[in-house]
Formats: C-alpha cells, sequence, structure tokens
C-alpha cells in the first residue's frame, strides 16, 4: 500500500488515455481521492492513442488543434490538481473474485471497493514472414515517433491502412520523405471526409488501391514492399516491388483486455461488453471507459465522454452502498496546475558539470569527453508521445541514485547528424555511456527497472551478471 493511502481505495482506474483521465478529474472533483494506475508497457503507454498523434483538430476548445502528448498532459495535469493519485506502472494483475477487488501493480496490491477499466487498445501488426527482422529497421508502428529519423529523411516511405489514422501518418511523413506510398487494401478510404480529402490532394501522397502487402525485402535496413493485387484470388496476379525504406502501420487495434479475461463479458472481439448507453460491465461495481469497449466511435472525445460517465455512474454506485470515505479539498479551489517545466537548450553560460539533466549537443559533448559519471543519453522528438513518458522516469531514476549518474535530451529534430552518427532508428532511443564508451542501447519504452539496473551495474561492478 502506498504511504499514506486508505487501506481499501474508494475508486481504482486502470490506464490513462482521455478515458481514464477524465474519469479521474471527475472522480477527485467528487471527493473518491482516486488512485489511477497509468500503466507503462503494456498494452502501450500512459496517456493513449493520443499519445502518438499530432495535431489533434477535432477535440472540442481546441479551435488551433493542439498536439496529441501536448492534451494529454493537459488532461494528467488536471487529474493530478484535484487530488488524483498516480501509480505510473503496468497493472500486473486484477482479481474480481471477491471484495474488494484486489490489483497488483509496482509490486503492491491495492484493494478497491469499485474499478474502471480504462485500458485502451493497442496497435495491430501484419505479421509479415520477414516483419521481425526489419521491425525497427525500417518497419514502424508509429509514423509520429519514428519519423523524423534520419535514416527516413529523403527517402521514399510507405503507410499501409486507409482509416483516419493512416491518413494522418501519411501527411505527417510528408514533412520528411520524398514521397509518401500509401497502401489501401479496398477501392477507397475509410477515414473522414476531411482527412481523405487532405490526402487525395497532396501531391507528395501516391495512393495504391486494392492492393495487400504480401512481405517485406532488404540488406540491413528496409528495401522494398511486395504487393499483390488483393481484388483477386490470392494465388492469381503477379507481385509487385514497391521501393521504400520505411514502412509504417496504421492497420486497426485489438483491445487491451488481458486482465480482466475470464471475469468479464467480452464480445466476439475481445471488447468488454457494457450495459447499453452505460459503463456498467457485467460484473457490479465494476465499469470500462474508452476505447477498451468502444469498437464503433473510438475518437478522443468520445473516450472523454465515456470516462466521465463510468466515474459519476462509480460515484452513484459508491454512495448507494455507502462505501465511498470521501476527502475534503482543503483550500476548495486547488492551485493551477501550471506550464510544465522546459528544459533550456545548454551552452557555454548555462552548462552545469555536476547538472542532473540537460539538453542539447553542448551538454553532451562536454559531459561525453569529461564526466566521470554514467551518462543517459535520450534521442527524442517534439511530437513523440512515448518520449513524454520515458523522460519523466529517467528523471526520477537520477533523483534516485542521488546524482551518481547524468542525463542528456537531444532533440533529433534539431541535431540530426548527431542522431545519424548515433545510429539512431526511431525514439525514444537510450543509450548509457560511461568512461567515453557506449555499453547498451534501449530502442522505445522500457520498464524504469532495466535502465536502474544498468547504472547499478556500471555504478557497482559487482552486480554484473
Amino acid at each position: 500500500m502506498s504511504a499514506g493511502r486508505p487501506a481499501v481505495e474508494n475508486l481504482v482506474i486502470v490506464g490513462s488515455g482521455p478515458a481514464g483521465y477524465t474519469a479521474a478529474i471527475y472522480a477527485a472533483r467528487a471527493n473518491l481521492n482516486p488512485l489511477l494506475i497509468t500503466g507503462f508497457q503494456d498494452g502501450g503507454i500512459p496517456g493513449g492513442q493520443l499519445m502518438t498523434t499530432t495535431d489533434v483538430e477535432n477535440f472540442p476548445g481546441f479551435p488551433d488543434g493542439v498536439l496529441g502528448p501536448v492534451l494529454m498532459d493537459k488532461m494528467k495535469a488536471q487529474a493530478v490538481r484535484w487530488g488524483s493519485h498516480l501509480v505510473e506502472a503496468d497493472a500486473d494483475s486484477i482479481d474480481l473474485s471477491a471484495r474488494p477487488f484486489r490489483i497488483q501493480a509496482d509490486g503492491e496490491t491495492f484493494h478497491a471497493q469499485a474499478l474502471i477499466i480504462a485500458t485502451g487498445a493497442s496497435a495491430n501488426r501484419l505479421n509479415l514472414p520477414s516483419e521481425q527482422r526489419f521491425w525497427s529497421r525500417g518497419i514502424s508502428a508509429c509514423a509520429i515517433c519514428d519519423g523524423a529519423t534520419p535514416q527516413f529523411r529523403g527517402e521514399e516511405l510507405a503507410v499501409v491502412g486507409g482509416g483516419d489514422s493512416a491518413c494522418e501518418e501519411a501527411v505527417y511523413l510528408t514533412k520528411y520523405g520524398s514521397r509518401v506510398h500509401l497502401i489501401v487494401r479496398g477501392s477507397r478510404l475509410r477515414a473522414s471526409g476531411a482527412m481523405a480529402d487532405r490526402v487525395l490532394a497532396n501531391p507528395n501522397i501516391t495512393v495504391h488501391w486494392n492492393r495487400q502487402l504480401v512481405d517485406v525485402t532488404g540488406d540491413d535496413w528496409l528495401g522494398s514492399l511486395s504487393l499483390r493485387d488483393a481484388a483477386g484470388p490470392e494465388t492469381a496476379g503477379a507481385i509487385e516491388s514497391l521501393s521504400v525504406r520505411g514502412l509504417f502501420y496504421a492497420i486497426g487495434h485489438t483491445p487491451n483486455t488481458r486482465l480482466v479475461q475470464g471475469q468479464l463479458e467480452l464480445d466476439s472481439h475481445g471488447y468488454v461488453v457494457t450495459k447499453p448507453g452505460r459503463p456498467e460491465t457485467s460484473q457490479e461495481g465494476v465499469y470500462a471507459a474508452g476505447d477498451v469497449a468502444d469498437s464503433e466511435w473510438r475518437q478522443g472525445v468520445t473516450a472523454a465522454g465515456s470516462g466521465c460517465q463510468a466515474a459519476l455512474a462509480a460515484e452513484r454506485w459508491l454512495s448507494h452502498h455507502d462505501l465511498a470515505v470521501t476527502v475534503s479539498h482543503n483550500p476548495v479551489d486547488p492551485k493551477p496546475s501550471g506550464e510544465p517545466v522546459v528544459t533550456a537548450e545548454s551552452d557555454a553560460e548555462n552548462f552545469e558539470a555536476d547538472g542532473l539533466w540537460q539538453k542539447g549537443s553542448y551538454a553532451l559533448r562536454k559531459l561525453y569527453h569529461d564526466s566521470p559519471r554514467p551518462v543517459l543519453v535520450v534521442y527524442t522528438s517534439p511530437s513523440c508521445g512515448p518520449c513524454h513518458v520515458l523522460k519523466p522516469q529517467l528523471k526520477r531514476i537520477l533523483d534516485e541514485l542521488g546524482g551518481a549518474a547524468q542525463g542528456v535530451e537531444i532533440n533529433i529534430e534539431a541535431d540530426p547528424e548527431i542522431a545519424q552518427q548515433a545510429g539512431v532508428t526511431g525514439t525514444p532511443t537510450v543509450q548509457l555511456f560511461f568512461q567515453k564508451e557506449l555499453k547498451q542501447t534501449f530502442r522505445g519504452v522500457k520498464q524504469r527497472s532495466e535502465f536502474k539496473a544498468a547504472l547499478e551495474a556500471l555504478l557497482n561492478p559487482s552486480l554484473l551478471p
């Protein structure tokens, strides 16, 4: 049990997309003192699918659009401002067989009177014969995360899919690639009218209709796609080759219901079944919100709305059964959350030799050559949602180690040459240096324990396996 937390929580929320954070905001304002398990790797990252989205143009209140990660950062800050307690880890298990419910996460067991499942959905893969060989070596499931890497700049790129996500990624990639090929299995786009029009009007996007991706080829890096006519029999028609250096998947999602399989009613596609138009599941006191229960709409605003419904329903159920132990806000109106602190670019004037976390090529050069401590270098891009998730975790590790190691943040769009020299193929990428030697490379979001163990092994060689 976390310090200062009750033995039994009023409400635990599992998941932190628009549904989870909105549920937390409403529950906190209702004085329920909710605990929210954000997730970390399992089924995605904290903030959900909007963390891998660029401009969100259809969320009310943002007439000029808003970056997906920025929107989620604001939702998170609002939830925390009203008193939500966040556990930034994966939920390892959920036990609904007895009351109070049991949820295990981050090595702790939490007990809850009521539960909201907001675990969202994860991007699908094609499972091509050569997919694993070229994963992160030309194939990616997140154009927003990886599109800015040097290997894709000025190259021909491809996106497979025909919905809003595929169209958005195709448009986004035109900023970096020389041409973008959109591989569509059918004869029309499933995207919204505005997004489809944007793709069809873009001279740098070529749409390949009625094409199925069969496999990929290349040497050390992806080199070409093998396509066939999707309108004909699988055994008929010649295989076409399309030369590209990057392939990005945008082919739908699978609901993250592993934790509740066999405990809650699921439909034939694995989505949590709820009462029509309501958040109640097959288990009393358990509610579902967002894409984990929505196979049709799957929008940020509908997910947020369902999070609101789930929190209000949970509050009413807890009150009806006299199970809620409420807390009062003092003061009634909390302090403004404020804007997040942005790390300034280091230069000769503001560089700190003992600084825990710094940014830019100047700091990297200085620490690489002069620091006697291990140095974590994280390569990011401004629109990379997973980077937003990982950086606070790395800073937390450095704090826990009491300054025994240091960190540097490199924006690959501002310093593409450094990223290329480092062999960065996607963001986030973390490299661990010690005494001018590269010790380890981590690609993507990893558990905090992995980074900490690697640093502790360098600081105490006896811990090496």
